[in-house]
């Protein structure tokens, strides 16, 4: 009874956040940009996803192929778009991947890589968001400030820095202790290193983002906000950033919350940030739903699991 209590305190803590926003902000601006999603926004929101899901599960194509993990092109599509319809609607964002993970792993023969593959290649993406999100905030420095005071007061600064130091502490010290352990991903990780692998996964992960993007920039133009592009992009990579945070309900909370106060620091109004955060949520949505293909049509499990393919046989000499 109390580890399930303690498993729904997430998605508990997400719901309430989304409840806040809703009594302090108002839903009418939600409301407005949700009847905004007509037909060519929703057909347009599958396309992007398309060219998004297709992006990403090449590059969960490339990682696992390194790795000498079986897996097709077309398999991984399938799969990618299975994962990303669980994420929409289960607690923590995660459950989805950690299917895909499993499910290829058993496929292949060795779960171990199959987590591997799955937690290298969620990692190359989000390298990449951070580096764009990065590079985007130190050429629109105007926003950071805001966020500073509302995200850390001067109360919690003054501990914040020990406190990372002490977390990076620790998991140096874990590092060292189950070093053994962390072989086969250091392993995984220098194959994915390589010329042959790394320049697609960046090129992909990139792909992917403005995928995101252009989804983002979708569901502001259902809420009424009319600012350029540029103006929107600070505001939508610290949304994606704070996707990342495994207290959500299929990735609706923080981000909400991380969209109003940024939309609300740059003049373009809190209510239009939230209205806008809550839009992309439901086009996310939107654009998973061919996942639900892949449930009706999904192949039986083949109780035999794969022999693993070597790795000179999976990816070409240069």
């Amino acid at each position: 009874m109390i580890r399930s209590s303690i498993r729904l305190l997430p998605a508990a803590a997400a719901v309430a956040v989304l409840v806040a926003l809703a009594l302090r902000l108002g839903a009418g601006d939600v409301l407005t940009a949700l009847r905004s999603l007509d037909a060519p926004v929703l057909a347009a929101a599958l396309a992007i996803g398309f060219v998004s899901t297709a992006a990403s599960a090449a590059r969960w194509w490339l990682i696992a192929r390194s790795a000498g993990l079986r897996l097709s092109l077309p398999q991984a599509v399938v799969e990618y778009y299975r994962a990303q319809l669980g994420n929409a609607v289960l607690p923590a964002g995660m459950l989805g991947d950690l299917h895909r993970a499993v499910s290829h792993g058993r496929r292949a023969g060795d779960v171990g890589g199959g987590l591997r593959a799955v937690m290298l290649e969620r990692m190359a993406g989000q390298v990449v968001l951070v580096l764009a999100a990065v590079g985007v905030l130190v050429a629109q420095p105007r926003l950071l400030p805001v966020l500073a005071d509302a995200v850390l007061p001067s109360a919690v600064s003054e501990w914040v820095v020990p406190a990372l130091a002490v977390a990076a502490a620790v998991l140096v010290g874990v590092g060292i202790v189950f070093r053994h352990r962390l072989a086969p991903l250091v392993t995984d990780l220098r194959r994915m290193a390589t010329m042959r692998v790394w320049p697609g996964v960046v090129v992909l992960s990139a792909v992917a983002l403005v995928g995101y993007l252009a989804t983002f920039v979708l569901a502001a133009r259902a809420a009424g906000v009319t600012a350029p592009v540029a103006d929107l992009l600070p505001p939508m990579l610290l949304a994606l950033l704070v996707m990342g945070l495994p207290v959500n309900v299929g990735g609706f909370g923080p981000r909400e919350a991380i969209t109003a106060v940024a939309f609300g620091a740059l003049g373009l109004g809190a209510a239009a940030g939230f209205a806008t955060a809550v839009g992309y949520g439901v086009l996310c949505l939107v654009s998973a739903l061919p996942g639900l293909a892949t449930f009706v049509r999904r192949t039986p499990t083949v109780l035999i699991p794969a022999q693993r393919t070597p790795r000179a046989a999976l990816v070409p000499a240069s």
